[in-house]
């Protein structure tokens, strides 16, 4: 009895262009989904076409199946092949990018009464903060913030004062809070993509307010993996 052959992989056709036909490893894939994150954050995809193409990327096999999917993109980097290899020599190193100034770190805890607390531009938000208005109002802005968790729990209390937060409009937002003789406004969404952060509002408003909302026009760039990783 013969004993089986491996598997043998199939002869390429003629003029096939046998660089894109390597395998692509996961980091290879992850590459070019960053990318994809990066068009999406800038407004350059629809939120139907970068869900398309995430998928397609992390289903990638070969490198020709990778590279169509930025080939539109002004991130695109060429052949992705190419980037296996040392730049030559005289290809000048490429400029560093100005650093973004640190965020500041701050309080879990946000108290206005009978006055008003804000928070707001580059700041740290870790997985848990706290929002207490009596007689009072406080307003959160997560548009510029550097997560440090992949999610965040919002807790709001609101006496006789309002509680508002914006994120930005590509983070998943969702609420479980209860209005008594108030209102507690959540406009809940889900981010095409699965590596975005949630922000998750809960508490309660009586005779008061809370809303939360994404803020149009303002995207999160600094992705909470990156960070972590960071």
């Amino acid at each position: 009895m013969k004993k089986s052959e491996p598997a043998q992989a199939p002869a390429p056709a003629p003029g096939t262009d046998l660089a894109a036909e390597l395998r692509a490893a996961d980091a290879d894939r992850e590459r070019v989904a960053d990318l994809l994150r990066d068009a999406y954050a800038e407004g350059r995809l629809t939120v139907d076409e970068h869900a398309e193409r995430i998928e397609a990327a992390y289903n990638a096999r070969t490198f020709g199946e990778l590279e169509p999917l930025t080939r539109d993109l002004p991130s695109h980097p060429g052949p992705l092949r190419h980037n296996l290899t040392k730049p030559p020599l005289e290809t000048p190193a490429p400029a560093p990018q100005p650093a973004l100034p640190p965020a500041r770190a701050e309080s879990p805890t946000m108290v206005a009464v009978f006055g008003g607390a804000a928070r707001k531009g580059r700041w740290r938000v870790g997985s848990h903060l706290k929002a207490i208005a009596v007689f009072g109002g406080v307003e959160i802005d997560l548009t510029d913030a550097v997560f440090e968790s992949p999610e965040v729990v919002i807790e709001v209390i609101a006496v006789f004062g309002g509680v508002e937060v914006r994120v930005p409009e590509n983070v998943s937002l969702q609420g479980s809070g209860a209005g008594i003789f108030g209102g507690f406004d959540v406009r809940e969404q889900t981010s095409p993509d699965p590596y975005a952060p949630v922000v998750r509002i809960k508490g309660v408003a009586v005779f008061g307010g809370c809303e939360a909302k994404p803020k149009r026009g303002k995207k999160l760039k600094e992705w909470v993996r990156r960070q972590l990783e960071g």
